[in-house]
């Protein structure tokens, strides 16, 4: 039965990375609106700051907490203090992403691979790795991870970035299978293109690009964070209960 209760966050704590802009920051918001306390996750301590603000304005509990999450200190700390200030984790979404230069994979540097592997992947793995210890011990959780349709398919200049999505899939679904008895779910979220500062650097000055990009997309516009964000919010609801090591894209139907 669907009701209101479903989307009731209220005490919930919420777990967001790469929380500063875009889809992580509109995804706090969104958990804040629902009465979620929501700790935010990012490098960038001044938009991580501007993010904390605005979930105050809607009256929520919030944290900020700078952390690079491919260092295994400074996740373990973030979790540690998320803990210590709330005293658990309910909901995770492990979405702070790069991309990393473009570059076909004969011209591409080592440096630029362990970059962004290291923010997409190895930072993903980290910080399930440690969410899923503190969920183990409260015997309940959810996690969502932000992969991308460029974990479904390829696209030219970006292996690196198509790489780690794939990879982040993978992840999500053996975890699901490795703590499904343990009264935790895992899922993530393939996005398409969303209109964000990722995209604005990927685009550039570029309107040929644009126009290409919008071409391929049947519903002919670019995603708005806000609609990410209600499928987080879905898959972390009482709404998705039976649903555990999935891949849901929003990508107004490019992958069609």
């Amino acid at each position: 039965m669907i009701d209101r209760f479903h989307f009731n966050f209220r005490n919930k704590v919420c777990f967001i990375t790469g929380a500063s802009s875009g889809i992580g920051q509109a995804t706090a918001i969104a958990f804040a609106r629902l009465g979620g306390n929501v700790v935010c996750i990012d490098t960038d301590a001044e938009k991580g700051k501007e993010t904390l603000a605005k979930i105050h304005q809607v009256q929520s509990e919030g944290l900020f907490i700078q952390c690079n999450v491919s260092q295994t200190e400074e996740v373990e700390k973030a979790i540690n203090e998320t803990v210590k200030t709330f005293g658990k984790i309910d909901i995770a979404f492990n979405n702070a992403g790069v991309e990393g230069r473009q570059a076909n994979i004969t011209d591409s540097t080592e440096e630029n691979w362990d970059h962004v592997l290291g923010i997409n992947l190895k930072g993903v793995w980290l910080c399930m790795k440690n969410e899923l210890r503190q969920m183990l011990k409260q015997g309940h959780g959810t996690i969502v991870n932000c992969a991308s349709i460029a974990g479904q398919i390829g696209f030219q200049d970006m292996g690196s970035y198509v790489a780690s999505k794939h990879g982040v899939i993978g992840l999500t679904r053996t975890a699901a299978l490795e703590f499904a008895k343990s009264n935790i779910r895992v899922n993530a979220i393939c996005p398409g293109v969303i209109q964000t500062p990722m995209i604005d650097r990927y685009i550039g000055k570029n309107p040929e690009l644009r126009a290409d990009l919008l071409q391929a997309i049947p519903l002919s516009r670019f995603g708005e964070p806000d609609e990410i964000a209600s499928a987080v919010v879905w898959l972390c609801s009482e709404g998705a209960s039976y649903m555990t090591g999935q891949t849901l894209t929003i990508d107004g139907g490019w992958t069609c």
